[in-house]
């Protein structure tokens, strides 16, 4: 049985961090979501607060000067921060995602410096694995790192990448041996302030515009050899492995959002009259919010397995990991989607967040591998003939 659940219950852990995330993001990050929205901003407010809670990056163990929290316990925090404000997820969220493979694979230098630094505060961490011709099709990727010494020359370009400009560290993949495709990539942390590293302009989105969104430009990066995340050419695995654990992240981002939409609407509908009642007193109603809160709950639950596979590094985690990702991000699109028609007219309008919150649950479902990607990998495990072990 998992540590993280007593009977599929919290432990009393869990749920002090659920209080605890939920007190700061009412007192400090919701009050700015929708202006962090309009002005496409990032949520300095949002970012102060979670670093003054140890909730920036939460994810980092405790000997490199984190918060040492579990998989479920990030989760629960990534959760509550984009009930929110979605945006302002993407700080925890993408912080793991971008150090995680120094943590899986890195050398304990590369530990005690980079991930103390995130967890002192002293700079953000993207993940730069995308580029303009390679998105699904990672492995076509075509930016390179050529060895010179105690050096290695990175050259290329990388897109969609999350918090970029803002972040001082980048997990960069990048070839090594043009020859052996997968295997001739390495995994690379390169600083914003190394020589040669530039940024595209912000990206114009539908959703999550308080998060930047910047293609990264890497002109004759020179990095010394000891910044390798592993050994030369394990770059992809440890690529797919961290993603393994993050779609688990994106999962619980796609939970929160859907519960930020499902409570507004169920106040609304409780407020709201038309024909003399609370339009929440009509059956048709009541069905459409039954089935909102149901399918966020059951995504709820398959995230929190997932989350608990991702502690223990259960063998069945690549698929629970795709599965709670693609599960949670098609229930926070449909949710929102519904909480929109819940408000009718007004629900159309800024003047509301039900609409914001529909135009940041899209990106859950094409982020760290589209939803189409996710059942490809979840069919590959069923035919594999992994079984799962929760």
């Amino acid at each position: 049985m998992s540590t993280e659940f007593s009977l599929y219950a919290l432990s009393e852990e869990h749920q002090a961090v659920r209080e605890a995330a939920r007190a700061v993001c009412d007192a400090k990050v919701a009050p700015f979501a929708a202006d962090v929205d309009e002005h496409a901003r990032y949520p300095r407010e949002a970012a102060e607060a979670l670093l003054a809670a140890d909730f920036h990056a939460p994810h980092i163990p405790e000997q490199y000067g984190g918060a040492g929290a579990d998989a479920l316990a990030t989760v629960i925090i990534i959760e509550e921060v984009a009930r929110a404000c979605a945006s302002s997820s993407l700080i925890p969220a993408v912080n793991k995602l971008g150090s995680l493979p120094v943590q899986i694979a890195g050398s304990e230098e590369l530990k005690v410096k980079y991930l103390g630094a995130l967890a002192r505060g002293e700079g953000g961490f993207s993940y730069c694995l995308s580029e303009p011709d390679a998105g699904s099709d990672a492995v076509g990727m075509k930016a390179r790192a050529v060895r010179d010494g105690d050096t290695w020359v990175l050259n290329g370009v990388k897109r969609w990448i999350t918090n970029a400009g803002e972040s001082e560290y980048y997990t960069v993949m990048a070839v090594t041996d043009p020859e052996k495709r997968s295997r001739g990539i390495s995994a690379f942390v390169v600083e914003k302030s190394d020589a040669g590293v530039s940024f595209g302009a912000p990206e114009k989105k539908l959703g999550i515009k308080g998060s930047p969104t910047r293609e990264v430009y890497l002109d004759n990066v020179r990095i010394g050899a000891d910044r390798m995340i592993g050994a030369e050419g394990t770059g992809f695995e440890i690529a797919m492995r961290t993603l393994d654990h993050t779609r688990v992240t994106i999962a619980a981002q796609a939970v929160g959002i859907a519960q930020g939409a499902v409570d507004y609407a169920l106040g609304y509908a409780q407020e709201r009259r038309q024909f003399g009642k609370p339009i929440s007193d009509f059956q048709g109603l009541q069905f459409l919010l039954a089935d909102m809160g149901m399918k966020v709950e059951a995504a709820r639950q398959l995230t929190y397995a997932a989350a608990g596979k991702s502690e223990r590094g259960d063998s069945d985690l690549t698929f629970f990991g795709a599965a709670a990702k693609c599960f949670a991000s098609d229930v926070a699109m449909e949710v929102t989607t519904d909480a929109v028609q819940v408000l009718g007219g007004y629900g159309y309008t800024r003047d509301y967040p039900v609409e914001r919150m529909m135009r940041d649950a899209k990106i859950t479902q094409i982020y760290e591998g589209t939803n189409q990607v996710q059942r490809i990998v979840m069919a590959r495990q069923l035919l594999a003939g992994v079984q799962s072990d929760l």
